[in-house]
């Protein structure tokens, strides 16, 4: 033993942490880290210079996940959100008539990446809101070209506004209704990709999880069947085309709906009748929740037919009762 390299020896095999080791680490860890702010400091400057933007927006929307505290840099950096939101103004002439170049639409979804990053920071959400950039992207959500270019914008555009309603926040759902981002959702939803009415009907789905969203959905028969109307186009697709992903997004806004009384009587109605029979059993034999929910949307919407039933019998005794009829 005694002739043992030190390498092997019995404390530093068996023994505890050496200190050394660990202090080394974490400084290669901190400059690590510092290399990579000073990085991302250097590319947020470049943003400004419109020679050097291009390839900033790349590099930065490519590696936005690896710079921490991405948002509150670009944020608080001069120049840098009203450089991104000039990248975005400049292709709006070029929406009608659609002349939307593949290279023009990847280089402002890149300027869209890094407005996703902002919006979905906790530091920045409400600054992003207060500075109502939303409205910025609603142009390219109200676009109808099914072109790639297109698609790919609107799809980027989505994503901003889901990554404000991934964190559920009253005050986030209150700017989005005070805004035609439903309108403008239901559209995506009617002639969109898969992949962007799945995450038109997450936002959709968002905003009725929300007790403001629900009432304010609710509250006209107009709002409500426009949201119905379109939910019931897409079960029908779906039906011929099927898609778990987005069904269980489509479920999961009738089951909040019928948690209101009044859109729940509605319910028995316009439900599509492929939700109440075995249309979708195979696609969603893997998906026990959406299974779940499925059910539980079917009683829901049976148990508040009989309730209105008795309610109507309630009513109609009460009248007899009273001698009105």
């Amino acid at each position: 033993m005694a002739n043992l390299p030190q390498s092997l020896s019995l404390n530093s095999s068996f023994g505890g942490p050496n200190p050394t080791s660990t202090s080394a680490i974490a400084i290669a860890a901190q400059a690590n880290k510092d290399r990579k702010m000073a990085s991302a400091e250097q590319l947020v400057l470049e943003l400004s210079n419109p020679d050097l933007r291009e390839n900033a927006l790349l590099d930065l929307s490519k590696k936005r996940e690896i710079f921490q505290d991405l948002a509150p840099l670009l944020w608080n950096s001069f120049g840098t959100i009203a450089a991104l939101l000039q990248e975005i103004v400049s292709i709006y002439p070029v929406l009608s008539p659609p002349t939307l170049t593949p290279g023009a639409s990847n280089r402002v979804c890149n300027a869209l990446a890094l407005l996703q990053c902002v919006a979905s920071h906790q530091d920045t959400r409400t600054l992003f809101l207060n500075a109502h950039i939303p409205l910025y992207l609603y142009p390219f959500l109200n676009t109808t070209s099914k072109t790639r270019p297109f698609e790919y914008l609107r799809l980027t555009s989505l994503g901003v506004i889901g990554a404000l309603v991934k964190v559920d926040d009253t005050e986030v759902i209150s700017f989005l209704l005070s805004t035609e981002i439903i309108p403008l959702c239901l559209r995506t939803m009617e002639m969109g990709s898969e992949l962007s009415k799945t995450v038109a009907t997450f936002i959709v789905q968002k905003i009725l999880l929300d007790d403001v969203g629900l009432r304010y959905i609710c509250a006209t028969a107009e709002r409500f069947f426009a949201v119905g109307r379109v939910l019931g186009t897409m079960v029908q697709s779906l039906a011929e085309q099927p898609s778990p992903r987005l069904l269980k997004h489509i479920i999961r806004c009738y089951l909040r709906l019928s948690d209101n009384p009044r859109a729940c009587e509605a319910l028995r109605n316009c439900l599509p009748e492929m939700l109440r029979d075995s249309t979708f059993n195979s696609c969603l034999c893997d998906d026990q929740t959406t299974k779940r929910w499925l059910q539980q949307l079917v009683h829901n919407v049976a148990a508040g037919g009989r309730v209105a039933g008795l309610q109507s019998v309630a009513g109609l005794e009460h009248m007899l009762g009273s001698g009105v009829v």
